[in-house]
């Protein structure tokens, strides 16, 4: 257990690290408490800290760690504020490589033999990117394929760990506080984040989300995602296809290059939605430097490609399901059945009013209605939700967060490709036949078979551990087991009536309703 004097002095050299650049100034607005509003001025005593904050600076000039967690708080706009939050995007950027020599040592302590040139016949030395855990090098493998070579950096593991020891402790006397400080739930933000990094500090699960996230948009033809060399990968490397493709911050290269950008901004959208609605697996950090426009060939158009699979959300069907009704609801305009919805979540507190929340929705819904993403002021919208979210209690819920940032991030690319797209005009005949065919009739009664088959294949086993746990008074002395009962036949006959019996009650509740 690390020592809260350890804490202390890390926090303490993090301070005055962020104070150079100005990162610590929103702390000294008179909302804050007197103690932290003192300990930031004091902090940045003699630095020459600008005026405007430069959080991506700062958090860059406090480690690898600090820079993840910058981009874990740029999903956060309603704990860090939207300013900081934008500020933050910019953490997406490379940072400087290291030397190849140093990267070759990690790349040879993972294979066997201690050479990767049994495996690769030429490596390029100059990195093609760079980030805060990992650098990447094109590469050609022995069979004479064109791959990409991801490499965790040298000692990585343990300033991370160290790193998120303090950020847990922060976390959880800062919750302490109590009021709009556990409303935001730090602890939970910074759970998220120790969730991503432990992820990505083991890139066979990055290998894995990959091979998952290939899987999830098979529907998807257009959308690439590059295959995983599992031979050549290990906990340290990772090794995948390479995608021939522009960069989407290229703006000149894509500018020269000729394709319907309107359907590539589809693809797009309709890609994110196949991840997140249809499967409730999605790539949480489709930014513009992580998607390729591979440019169009005799056999077919251009296609989307996406690599870094570090960062993945998941949602449960539940609340999917709840998910997919809440954007057809605010696309139509049906701000009541959306405020019911947020109440059979749990989302917002039962106290509260279903036709009060209904009108808060309706008063941020209807500006932005018709209205295409270049034309809605961002800012104004995002103020307006988090607003209801202080207004109603609603508990924040770091997965739907995930999922709204990606979403805010996939519909700033889809406008880089074509400037009039309406992300909601795109996604919402997706979206409503994904509600037809979860929600009909067929989906319900098949839901509720298989339920109760589930519950029945539990009750032999429930039986037992009860009748393990409550005795019979008087019964005789356990002996040698006796023999099974001849009436495995019957008993499976049994079983398939009563699953059949409850899929047609099943059907006839739904019937009446």
């Amino acid at each position: 257990m690390t020592a809260t004097v350890t804490h202390l002095w890390r926090m303490l050299v993090w301070g005055r690290r962020l104070a150079r650049h100005g990162a610590l100034r929103p702390f000294e607005t008179p909302k804050a408490p007197f103690a932290i509003r003192a300990v930031a001025r004091v902090a940045r005593i003699g630095t020459g800290a600008p005026e405007t904050p430069d959080f991506a600076a700062g958090l860059a000039a406090v480690g690898p760690a600090a820079v993840k967690l910058g981009q874990a708080l740029a999903t956060r706009p309603d704990l860090i504020g939207l300013e900081a939050a934008t500020d933050l995007v910019r953490l997406q950027d490379s940072l400087p490589p290291l030397p190849f020599a140093e990267m070759e040592a990690v790349l040879n302590a993972s294979y066997a033999n201690g050479s990767w040139r049994d495996r690769f016949t030429s490596i390029d030395e100059v990195a093609v990117g760079a980030a805060s855990m990992a650098q990447v090098h094109r590469g050609v493998t022995t069979d004479g394929r064109q791959v990409a070579i991801k490499m965790l950096r040298p000692g990585i593991e343990a300033r991370l760990a160290d790193a998120i020891d303090t950020y847990e402790w922060a976390a959880g006397h800062i919750e302490l506080l109590g009021g709009e400080f556990a409303r935001l739930r730090p602890r939970a933000v910074i759970a998220t984040f120790k969730s991503w990094t432990e992820a990505e500090l083991d890139l066979r699960r990055e290998a894995s989300n990959a091979s998952e996230l290939a899987e999830a948009v098979l529907g998807e033809p257009d959308f690439v995602v590059p295959g995983i060399d599992w031979a050549r990968s290990s906990r340290r490397v990772l090794v995948i296809d390479w995608i021939a493709g522009i960069k989407m911050g290229d703006t000149a290269a894509l500018a020269a290059l000729d394709f319907d950008r309107r359907k590539l901004a589809e693809v797009l959208v309709h890609g994110f939605l196949a991840q997140a609605i249809a499967n409730g697996f999605f790539h949480a950090d489709m930014h513009q430097g992580n998607l390729f426009v591979i440019p169009p060939t005799e056999h077919h158009g251009a296609r989307l490609g996406v690599i870094d699979f570090g960062i993945m959300g998941r949602i449960n069907r539940r609340a999917r399901m709840y998910l997919a009704e809440i954007l057809y609801g605010l696309v139509t305009g049906n701000y009541k059945r959306v405020a019911e919805i947020h109440f059979e979540a749990g989302y917002v507190p039962p106290h509260h009013s279903v036709g009060a929340f209904a009108t808060a929705l309706r008063a941020v819904g209807e500006p932005i209605r018709g209205k295409r993403a270049k034309d809605v002021n961002i800012t104004q919208l995002l103020d307006g939700l988090f607003g209801i979210t202080r207004s109603f209690d609603m508990a924040v819920q770091p997965h739907l967060l995930l999922l709204q940032k990606t979403m805010v991030m996939v519909e700033g690319v889809a406008l880089t490709l074509d400037p009039q797209v309406n992300m909601w005009e795109v996604a919402e005949p997706y979206v409503r036949d994904w509600v037809r065919d979860e929600m009909g009739p067929e989906a319900i009664i098949a839901d509720a078979i298989v339920e109760n088959t589930r519950t029945l294949g539990q009750l032999p086993r429930l039986l037992r551990q009860w009748v393990a746990a409550n005795p019979i008074p008087g019964a005789a002395p356990e002996g040698p087991p006796l023999p099974p009962l001849p009436v495995r036949r019957t008993a499976r006959w049994s079983t398939g009536w009563v699953v059949l019996a409850s899929g047609l009650g099943a059907a006839a509740v739904w019937l009446l309703q």
